[in-house]
């Protein structure tokens, strides 16, 4: 069964930037599209970007043109880079596998979570 592991996250500033990574175990990184999804204390889990496995990407509104996502594959890791952020930005964020089929923007098309980074936002 492939692990995910997060890391990066940490306290910023808001207007500041943080890079988070996922590793991910195995050998069909490739092969797969991937997802960040975060957590606010007492909200759902809510999506945040998606990298298909040509690299085409998707985005919540709320942090496109601020939050790229990207992958390299001789790594086996995808990158979430956050840049412009903001308090409501805090949150924990977990890497998520997609599982090939259905909408990239909802939990139940992701089948291997990350156990989580967390991010704080001082305003």
């Amino acid at each position: 069964q492939m692990q995910l592991v997060e890391s990066g996250g940490g306290l910023v500033e808001a207007g500041g930037s943080l890079t988070l990574s996922c590793a991910a175990s195995g050998r069909t990184f490739s092969l797969y599209s991937w997802g960040w999804f975060r957590q606010a204390p007492g909200k759902e889990r809510e999506f945040v970007a998606h990298i298909e496995w040509n690299r085409r990407t998707f985005y919540a509104d709320s942090v496109k043109g601020r939050f790229t996502i990207s992958r390299d594959n001789a790594k086996n890791t995808v990158y979430l880079q956050m840049n412009s952020l903001k308090p409501e930005d805090a949150a924990v964020y977990y890497c998520a596998r997609h599982s090939g089929s259905g909408s990239v923007y909802v939990e139940p098309q992701y089948d291997v979570w990350g156990q989580g980074t967390q991010v704080t936002v001082s305003s």
